[in-house]
């Protein structure tokens, strides 16, 4: 409430009695499986096939993640989660080089475990500004490991890091920005690498002399400050370089420290000599000290500005290089991730390894754990690992997950290609929960990659994930995602041929059966759970219930706290009473009016004196699913013939 102290109008704000409820997402997925590349300890969000061949790679020979991938974008996706499974055995490509001083002084290693990380180059060299000191990383990738171009320096690189700094907690750590922002590769300053140096200014080549007027400039050294010298009238007319560097040296010994925490032998023993480089003349200075913080800048003078003539300072030729200088990775045109001799600059290799080692259906399940956290899930598949015990395992976590949140997707194996096979592999499982589907036969596709004119066998589930994505936009999840509506996209053929009388056996088992019919092409013709509860027999009316749980979970969690009283009730009632009205205008639930459909109860019934003094609130929230018209009847009968009138 307001403080009202004079006479007036006080406008405050005040909160709706109504909170809406958002209907929950039902299309994500989740795909488990063997990756080429790409992170294994986390699930990645990809929202296109481009983003999954960036992270993880592109088709490979044993595993039919990616596949499955590209045709769940293909058949009405949007997005996904990705959970890479990896053998125990597989290892991250890596490769150790020296720094300046030919020291071993960097790990790199490639993003994620396996053999792709071979095929990484690094080009080593200075930075586009302050080159002295920072320097520059160029990565290019071999797009075909048995081709080797005649000069890697012509492939585009797929990514450049450049100002790159070995000092750590610099916004330009080398280990800080190709962790946060490279998707190819990771580095490591080994502790090896601590070499010092003194600071040095070496100068551009060819100096001007004499220097007349222009003789004076500005030195920094260490960090203390820059300080103006101006050279004698001996020095300024002089055409000897060894010369001007004696008196600049002198002219930098004259002066003393501007902070307490410089040491006078940064001055005292500052040097400055001529040096030849292909028989051109240029101008060292060199600290008087070395360590981390050693360093030698230059700049113009204020008045009478000799470093243009005499080559230094930056914008001038001259390039300052500072104590750390030496720790910066060695220059080198092109050194393999992975797979590179070792040979300076590089000391240690270890390649990247895909692994032997068994990948087993409970690698599969606890991978599955990687999602615990992520609550934008609904539907789980792992393409191609097809078994009874991999779909228990993947029906049993979804329904043993809190919230009871995603649907699994299920396949018979490639194997099982007769309906007498994929009914005996239904008998076979152990658990028969409503919370997965299990789908029949493999579908038949052509290569994605448009490399051969072959037609593979692909597991079904990408497809049917995708499937479920698209009639969910254009119908809703209570629409069985089956019928000559659901045509599978990309399908040329199926790996089974199935009857009518096949599939009249089939059904009831709860296999639901992929078809070719004419005039609808190929399609899902099955939407059943495999359980045997005739409540939660269809697939919409299970994903309907996880709709409606998860909808409502995460749109009431304002009541949590709140006075437990009829005001809180009435809010809930009408909150979700609300929602669930949009729900049936929308066609959600059986029934012509609202009470037919649904019913939402929350009073002094549901939650006694008993209930209130325990801090628990309980709302009873019931509707009426509508289920698939599975088996449509047509009754003819024969009219006797009337005579006309």
């Amino acid at each position: 409430m307001a403080t009202v102290s004079y006479p007036g109008v006080y406008v405050q704000e005040t909160a709706g009695g109504n909170r809406p409820i958002a209907v929950a997402g039902t299309s994500t997925a989740a795909f488990v499986g063997v990756a080429e590349q790409g992170p294994d300890d986390v699930a990645v969000r990809v929202t296109s096939w481009t983003q999954f061949v960036r992270v993880f790679g592109s088709f490979i020979d044993d595993s039919y993640l990616a596949q499955s991938v590209f045709e769940f974008f293909n058949n009405g996706g949007s997005q996904c989660y990705i959970v890479r499974v990896t053998r125990t055995d597989a290892k991250a490509a890596e490769v150790t080089v020296q720094n300046r001083a030919e020291v071993a002084g960097f790990k790199f290693t490639a993003r994620s475990k396996g053999a792709w990380g071979n095929r990484i180059y690094l080009q080593i060299e200075e930075a586009g500004t302050d080159p002295g000191n920072l320097f520059r990383i160029s990565v290019r990738l071999q797009d075909d490991p048995s081709v080797l171009p005649a000069d890697f320096r012509d492939v585009a690189p797929v990514e450049v890091w450049d100002n790159l700094s070995t000092v750590k907690g610099a916004p330009n750590y080398v280990v800080d920005v190709l962790k946060q922002r490279s998707a190819l590769i990771v580095a490591q300053v080994l502790g090896s690498n601590d070499t010092v140096q003194r600071g040095v200014h070496r100068g551009g080549l060819a100096p001007k002399l004499p220097l007349g007027d222009a003789r004076s400039l500005q030195i920094g050294l260490d960090g203390d400050g820059f300080q103006a010298i101006s050279l004698p009238d001996a020095a300024a007319a002089s055409t000897d370089l060894g010369a001007v560097a004696t008196a600049i040296r002198d002219a930098v010994k004259e002066l003393h420290p501007l902070k307490a925490s410089t040491i006078t032998d940064t001055f005292q023993n500052f040097a400055c000599a001529p040096e030849t480089v292909d028989g051109k003349q240029r101008l060292v200075l060199t600290s008087g000290t070395s360590s981390e913080t050693s360093a030698v800048l230059v700049q113009p003078g204020v008045t009478a500005d000799a470093t243009g003539l005499l080559r230094l300072g930056p914008g001038r030729g001259g390039v300052s290089e500072g104590g750390t200088a030496p720790r910066r990775p060695a220059r080198t045109d092109i050194v393999q991730v992975g797979d590179a001799a070792v040979t300076k600059p590089v000391t240690a290799v270890v390649a990247g390894f895909d692994g032997d080692a068994d990948i087993t259906e409970t690698t599969f399940r606890d991978a599955f754990h990687r999602l615990d956290t992520i609550t934008d899930v609904s539907l789980l598949a792992v393409p191609g690992e097809a078994s009874p015990t991999m779909m228990d395992f993947g029906t049993d976590y979804c329904a043993g997950r809190p919230l009871q949140d995603i649907f699994y997707i299920g396949e018979v194996s490639q194997l099982e290609d007769t309906a007498e096979r994929a009914a005996a592999f239904r008998r076979s499982l152990n658990s028969a929960n409503s919370y997965g589907a299990l789908y029949f036969p493999w579908i038949r596709t052509l290569d994605p990659t448009g490399r051969t004119a072959e037609v593979r066998a692909v597991p079904p589930s990408g497809f049917i994930a995708g499937l479920y994505a698209r009639i969910d936009g254009t119908r809703g999840v209570w629409k069985a995602p089956a019928g000559v509506e659901a045509g599978i996209r990309d399908a040329v053929g199926l790996v089974a041929e199935i009857s009518d009388v096949d599939h009249g056996t089939l059904n009831p088992a709860g296999v639901d059966v992929i078809r070719r019919f004419t005039g609808a092409g190929i399609v899902a013709f099955g939407a059943r759970t495999i359980t045997s509860d005739p409540q939660w027999t269809y697939v919409p009316v299970r994903r309907t219930a996880i709709m409606l749980r998860v909808s409502i979970y995460q749109g009431i969690q304002w009541a949590v706290f709140e006075p437990n009283d009829e005001t809180l009730w009435s809010q809930l009632r009408l909150n979700i009473g609300s929602f669930m009205t949009t729900l049936f205008r929308r066609g959600a639930f059986a029934g012509s009016t609202p009470s037919q459909g649904f019913f939402v109860k929350c009073d002094a019934e549901t939650t006694t004196q008993a209930d209130i003094d325990l801090g628990i609130v309980n709302i009873l929230v019931g509707f009426a699913p509508l289920k698939p018209a599975e088996f449509v009847v047509v009754q003819i009968s024969q009219q006797a013939g009337q005579s006309g009138q």
